[in-house]
């Protein structure tokens, strides 16, 4: 894993994994959306809407995902001083903010039929909320250290915190009373059908390999912007 750290090496692997990430990720998150979208029947209760399940699940996921990417990055960056972690943890923080976006502007698409309100403030519904708001902090917060010169460990502090949000996410239905449904996927069982668990596990993978596709074309550029401005430097020493 250390070896991958480095600039050099990841570059030589990210230059394929990329595309291969991104068309893949495409590719198959096209085809679960048309057979979600079109091929599966509506659900008993919820008639057609429940098709705003196959993007607004795996947009839910990944907005967690998004931030423990962000969590786990910081770590290995304060722990074992990779010179890529930071990299990752930037990288993560747009994507994984975009598809906390899609996930409450979906939510409440989804819920206005069938809840008969745009919103809520549960616990579900805020709390992801709130992760909006720490990947934006996060994003301003990495960029004014970059700017600024300050130390990289201050972000990374940071995503390790926020970290303390996604376990609130992820039980809340639990822990309080909601309008929104239990969960439906568990360890070992599921309450979906298959008819809709397929398109949507295929939905879930598609747009986690769309999301490590744009991870690694951010990475390559923020370390491309690096490696000018470190260029940019060197000249402007050596014409001093």
């Amino acid at each position: 894993m250390h070896g991958f750290a480095n600039p050099k090496r990841f570059l030589s692997l990210a230059a394929w994994l990329t595309p291969a990430l991104l068309i893949g990720g495409l590719l198959t998150s096209a085809a679960a959306l048309y057979w979600g979208l079109f091929q599966v029947p509506p659900d008993r209760l919820m008639g057609e809407t429940v098709r705003i399940l196959f993007l607004h699940v795996p947009a839910a996921w990944l907005g967690m995902g998004g931030w423990m990417a962000i969590a786990l990055s910081s770590l290995a960056f304060l722990v074992w001083r990779h010179p890529l972690a930071a990299l990752a943890a930037r990288a993560a923080a747009l994507p994984g903010l975009a598809f906390t976006i899609i996930c409450l502007a979906t939510g409440s698409i989804w819920g206005r039929p069938t809840w008969g309100t745009w919103w809520v403030w549960d616990g579900r519904l805020t709390s992801m909320l709130v992760l909006a708001f720490l990947y934006a902090a996060y994003i301003a917060l990495a960029q004014a250290a970059q700017r600024e010169g300050l130390s990289p460990r201050i972000p990374a502090l940071f995503g390790l915190l926020g970290a303390i949000n996604i376990p609130i996410i992820n039980r809340s239905v639990v822990w309080w009373n909601s309008l929104h449904q239990p969960p439906s996927i568990t360890v070992g069982k599921s309450a979906i059908d298959a008819e809709f668990l397929i398109p949507l596990l295929v939905a879930v993978i598609g747009f986690s390999l769309l999301f490590g596709g744009v991870v690694l074309a951010r990475m390559r550029a923020l370390l491309a912007d690096i490696q000018a401005e470190a260029r940019l430097r060197r000249r402007a020493m050596e014409a001093v």
